[in-house]
């Protein structure tokens, strides 16, 4: 898409600090970090949320977050990661172009990022979504 900032990233279009890249994916450092290594990963092709790319891509991607986070766990000395992929605003997704953000966790460092409040499961939201859920499965097979 001519209009989208990470198209523009993720082709070099627009300059980056760029760790990785390849064919299909440009691994960038985040130019707002929340800590120290945070970076995205980006395919070149333009799919706004998970459920648009395709599941090879899709797949291919969450292998090279397993490397990327390896390597950068070796290289930043880091005690962790978060790996947070976001979708539709509801969810906190602010750029409409599907990316994977990897964040080195240090042991000194800030408090988590990824927390939600928690409640349990009840029997009537258990047996609700499990229906639905069923329900559009079976649709696909």
């Amino acid at each position: 898409m001519s209009d989208c900032i990470f198209c523009k990233l993720a082709n070099g279009v627009i300059p980056t600090a760029t760790l990785y890249e390849d064919s299909l994916f440009r691994v960038i450092l985040d130019a707002n970090p929340a800590t120290k290594g945070h970076c995205l990963i980006l395919p070149k092709e333009h799919y706004a949320n998970l459920w648009e790319m395709p599941e090879d891509l899709t797949a291919k991607a969450f292998v090279l977050a397993r490397r990327i986070a390896a390597a950068m766990t070796e290289a930043m000395h880091c005690d962790g990661f978060n790996i947070v992929q976001n979708n539709g605003t509801a969810a906190g997704q602010t750029v409409f172009h599907f990316h994977i953000h990897l964040i080195p966790r240090y042991k000194d460092g800030p408090a988590i990022v990824a927390n939600w409040p928690q409640s349990p499961l009840t029997d009537g939201d258990r047996d609700a979504i499990l229906s639905a859920f069923r329900k559009v499965m079976a649709g696909k097979s």
